[in-house]
């Protein structure tokens, strides 16, 4: 009778693919981003890099451009802000009128920026990750111009307020991050109301209009809260980039820029596509513009 033969096999360890190595990369590189930007980010909040402005200047914004007239009993009369044009100096508020509050607001402006700008405004705390995260894969990866901005209307009142000019490529890495952290901060401190007031009076217009009560007062001799859709619409179109949609000098683009505004609220819900249809079709008029109309 023959003996019993017992086979045993050498366990051979599995060599790992080159698509798991991959996948594996993928993570770490992911692992590794996310750790870095805590890192980053907290040491900005800490105030260790960059500038954080303090917590009273949070609470108070200044215009860093502004300067106050006061009375002989040291009362502020009124408020000057110096206009990127030219730098100069034109009167944005007098005693404690600096902010336009909502309800002296035409809710059809609210209703534009809102929609153009920042459609989860109400739902974020400052930093939209979907918008962040869309803007990234669609322009920074797909390259497509269309792919929308990633910025908050907090970031970008961040970025009015605080946003020095970068001096060197490092700070001009660390200006986003750094705008992140004080919109945070920003939306600790204010309401939203409070935010879309504080950035329609901060934003530079062009021909010395700092603010939406100037703004308006040059470009349609009106009041903010008597604006109408298309107005509100070229004005939330000018927050782009003022110099570029510029409806003295460039009718055409601004007009181009508005009709997009108008889109969007279509698109939002705020006006059927036939009100957009028929408000598409009417021209920019500068009939009652008036550069010195705000002073």
């Amino acid at each position: 009778m023959g003996k019993k033969r017992t086979s045993s096999k050498k366990s051979i360890k599995k060599q790992p693919t080159f698509k798991s190595k991959i996948i594996k990369g993928i993570w770490l590189l992911f692992g590794a981003i996310v750790l870095s930007s805590i890192l980053v980010f907290g040491l900005i909040a800490v105030g260790a890099i960059g500038y954080i402005p303090p917590i009273d200047q949070l609470e108070n914004p200044i215009d860093k451009y502004a300067s106050q007239l006061y009375s002989s009993n040291g009362e502020v009369i009124s408020t000057y802000s110096q206009s990127k044009e030219n730098r100069v100096f034109v009167q944005i508020a007098t005693k404690d009128t600096s902010r336009v509050e909502n309800k002296d607001l035409s809710y059809h402006l609210i209703n534009a920026l809102i929609s153009t700008e920042d459609i989860r405004f109400y739902s974020h705390s400052g930093i939209d990750a979907y918008a962040l995260a869309r803007a990234v894969v669609k322009r920074g990866i797909l390259q497509q111009k269309s792919g929308g901005g990633g910025s908050t209307i907090t970031q970008q009142l961040a970025k009015l307020l605080y946003s020095p000019s970068a001096g060197s490529t490092f700070e001009r890495i660390l200006q986003k991050p750094i705008e992140w952290v004080i919109a945070v901060k920003l939306e600790h401190f204010y309401t939203k109301e409070e935010i879309l007031n504080l950035y329609l009076n901060k934003y530079d217009f062009n021909y010395n209009a700092v603010g939406i009560m100037s703004a308006a007062k040059t470009y349609f001799n009106k009041e903010p809260k008597d604006l109408n859709i298309e107005e509100s619409a070229m004005l939330v179109g000018m927050c782009k980039n003022s110099s570029l949609y510029n409806p003295v000098r460039r009718p055409e683009l601004t007009q181009q820029r508005r009709n997009v505004v108008l889109m969007q609220m279509e698109k939002s819900g705020h006006i059927t596509k036939a009100v957009k249809d028929s408000l598409q079709q009417i021209d920019i008029d500068m009939t009652n513009f008036n550069r010195s109309g705000h002073r």
